[in-house]
């Protein structure tokens, strides 16, 4: 952040940790520990990702409730290390295999501010479809 670069954060839980329902626990100390002795002025510029891991590369996604209830989670998490108003400058992404597929729906969930793509990426008319979604 000193030299001008946005941070992306990624937080996320194993399949494990979901099945054992310390998902949300996972990821609050994800968040916690990121935001450790960050000044306001700075955690606004970090963009957080919800990356549940048993979702990245593995075909498998979380569903559109799970994707937002996180994300809503996470900015609960953020306002109470700084307050509610800051939390909602926060943008939070999801990123657990985004596909033209799924995109539309994972953007239309309330919580989600955008979409970190990965390997969709990297084909041209699936990503245009995925830019497409989210305008």
């Amino acid at each position: 952040m000193k030299y001008g670069i946005i941070p992306i954060l990624c937080v996320g839980e194993t399949l494990e940790q979901r099945e054992s329902k310390i998902e949300k626990e996972t990821v609050k100390n994800q968040v916690v520990k990121a935001f450790e002795n960050i000044e306001p002025s700075d955690a606004v510029k970090i963009i957080v990702a919800y990356e549940p891991i048993w979702a990245i590369g593995t075909g498998k996604n979380a569903t559109n409730e799970q994707v937002n209830e996180m994300a809503s989670f996470i900015r609960k998490c953020i306002s109470e290390i700084y307050d509610r108003e800051l939390s909602e400058k926060v943008i939070i992404q999801y990123g657990g295999s985004v596909k033209a597929g799924n995109a539309k729906e994972i953007l239309s969930q309330p919580d989600i501010d955008g979409a970190l793509v990965g390997g969709a990426s990297l084909k041209a008319d699936e990503f245009l479809k995925i830019i497409n979604y989210a305008r």
